[in-house]
């Protein structure tokens, strides 16, 4: 591996400051950097020649984000393929539990499977990229539905109305459903409790891009026979982790706390 530049590291330190704050000054990158003052001037001056800052009008010392990494960005998003990205990650996620993994999109009031990667057990779950299902059935899918606005929601659930079931643990009304919601955004993680099929579980996780939406959620699908209390650990923490890698490939960079 080779070398990096010292220089380079610097200029990126302050634009990286920039993901916390939108308005920085000079003061500001030498107190939180701990650079030399003329180092932070030359960076900046630097930084602001080639359009990667600029100085705020009317405070020639404080600093905003630039034009030019607005273009980098929206290059980066119009290149990055959704389904590519979601069957690499659902491999390496498969081939830590060697359970099956799907990536799933949102459509209507349906979910379509993106990417698929199965166990090696004899005894799995069988799937096919492509396939449709209720969301309301699915943990993708209620994962998905949750970050939907409560306007949005009640225009594909209107309230009061029942829902078709594929199993005697389907969520069967919009009320019903939407209360679950609740407990969806709560723990950031859907479950499927036998829900689509009677003999599978699943836990599932949101998956947003470089916008912060939620695109995709990805799931780990279990039979019954090994689903345990030591299992919904473990794949819990396995598929937030994975759900957390692929939004990071799309370009999704979490808030500071």
């Amino acid at each position: 591996m080779g070398r990096t530049v010292p220089a380079a590291n610097r200029a990126f330190d302050i634009l990286e400051l920039f993901l916390q704050d939108p308005l920085l000054s000079a003061s500001d990158v030498f107190t939180r950097l701990g650079l030399p003052r003329t180092t932070v001037h030359e960076l900046l001056v630097t930084l602001v020649d080639r359009r990667y800052l600029v100085q705020v009008p009317g405070q020639p010392t404080r600093y905003r984000l630039g034009v030019r990494l607005f273009q980098l960005g929206s290059v980066f998003a119009e290149h990055v393929d959704l389904a590519r990205e979601a069957h690499r990650v659902a491999n390496d996620v498969a081939g830590a539990c060697d359970e099956t993994v799907h990536v799933a999109v949102l459509e209507g009031r349906d979910v379509i499977y993106i990417a698929r990667v199965e166990s090696t057990h004899p005894v799995r779950m069988v799937s096919a990229v492509g396939r449709r299902l209720p969301a309301h059935c699915t943990g993708v899918g209620k994962m998905l539905l949750s970050d939907l606005s409560p306007e949005t929601l009640d225009v594909l659930y209107p309230p009061n109305s029942p829902l078709a079931t594929m199993t005697r643990n389907s969520n069967s009304s919009a009320a019903r459903l939407k209360s679950a919601l609740r407990g969806v955004r709560k723990e950031g993680l859907a479950f499927d409790e036998a829900e689509s099929n009677e003999d599978v579980h699943c836990v599932a996780a949101g998956v947003r891009d470089h916008t912060g939406t939620m695109v995709a959620a990805m799931s780990i699908s279990v039979p019954t026979t090994r689903w345990n209390a030591e299992a919904r650990t473990n794949l819990t923490r396995l598929v937030r982790d994975g759900a957390g890698r692929l939004s990071e490939s799309l370009g999704y960079r979490r808030p500071a706390p």
